[in-house]
């Protein structure tokens, strides 16, 4: 996939920028949802299983809202979907209106280094059938097949047949480990306040040490 496919014609893209701002508006509090969650999960994961659920949809937190946490499966299943099509839908559209430049801010985002992105590049025009509903949390693929201008006619199924593997498997999972799962639940319970401490403390430093890979 060249950069040039990748980009769209160069002379258009400055005209276009003011249309990315509503979606780089929406990936940030996307991502400010994602910290939060990452922060507080141990207060929620018991008792608000739902609001932690629509800051992040994270394996470790769809495996802890599927047990004993009040919520029915099809509730669980249908928060999650939605958690996860915003996320990748917002990346779509941010990689189909910026293009390359996307995918540099992707990668330095997230920590990644570019010869790994570049990897997902070459690969994706004739694996995305197996990397869109392999990597359906992934930001990183949904940028890509937005700046390669995959068809919805294709995207949508890949996603929902993703997202439905995967929920099915973790509240599978979840139920075959339940016991175990149910010891980790009490345990963030009973150490909500120094957890949330360092919770927070954890994703600042995270955060930081990710900008730093990316540059």
């Amino acid at each position: 996939m060249s950069e040039t496919a990748l980009a769209g014609t160069e002379p258009d893209r400055p005209s276009r920028d003011w249309r990315g701002v509503p979606w780089l508006v929406l990936f940030v509090a996307l991502v400010v949802c994602s910290n939060v969650a990452s922060s507080v999960y141990a207060s929620l994961v018991a008792h608000h299983p739902i609001r932690l659920l629509l800051l992040s949809s994270r394996n470790r937190y769809l495996a802890f809202t599927a047990v004993d946490s009040g919520i029915h499966w099809w509730s669980w299943a249908a928060v999650a979907t939605v958690r996860l099509a915003a996320a990748a839908f917002v990346s779509h559209m941010i990689g189909r209106i910026y293009g390359d430049r996307a995918l540099r801010w992707f990668w330095r985002f997230l920590g990644m280094r570019e010869a790994q992105v570049r990897q997902f590049e070459s690969k994706f025009e004739t694996a995305e059938w197996f990397l869109v509903p392999l990597f359906i949390g992934s930001n990183v693929v949904f940028a890509v097949s937005g700046a390669a201008r995959s068809s919805w006619r294709r995207l949508v199924p890949l996603f929902l047949v993703g997202a439905a593997g995967r929920l099915a498997l973790i509240w599978w999972l979840a139920h075959v480990f339940r016991s175990q799962l149910l010891s980790i639940v009490n345990w963030l319970n009973r150490y909500q306040l120094p957890i949330v401490i360092a919770s927070v403390a954890l994703v600042v430093v995270t955060n930081l040490l990710n900008f730093r890979r990316g540059r």
